[in-house]
């Protein structure tokens, strides 16, 4: 078996503007809504708070990675947020490197449970856990 190179478990192509829980929501329910979806409903979908969002969103815009289409003003304003095509491809590149890294974590767990069979979930009472 060959020496752990440095850096091998380092995951640097996890883009930290996907890696995060409420912008890895945003992003995935945006992929699946080609067309885009109004704020009210990505907020629900996200079960997010309207300034938490409206920050998430900043943060992918100012990336590239959505963009906000707003209309009227006032209490009949309307915002659709819409995944962009450079926000697609960045998306799809963070989501093939967390699948790599995800893998190396299962192979890594099953080549070290030895005898034990099952799910990668630990057990109560396993010894390293």
């Amino acid at each position: 078996m060959a020496a752990d190179r440095p850096g091998k478990f380092a995951n640097a192509g996890l883009d930290r503007v996907f890696h995060e829980k409420a912008r890895l929501s945003i992003m995935t329910c945006l992929a699946s809504h080609r067309d885009g979806l109004l704020f009210v409903d990505l907020k629900q979908l996200c079960d997010l708070s309207d300034g938490n969002l409206n920050r998430h969103l900043e943060v992918l815009q100012e990336a590239g990675a959505v963009a906000l289409d707003r209309t009227g003003a006032g209490r009949s304003s309307k915002t659709v947020c819409k995944m962009t095509r450079t926000g697609r491809a960045a998306f799809t590149h963070y989501l093939e490197e967390l699948e790599k890294a995800l893998s190396a974590a299962a192979d890594a767990i099953q080549k070290t449970k030895g005898a034990r069979s099952g799910s990668l979930k630990p057990r109560l009472g396993d010894a390293g856990y």
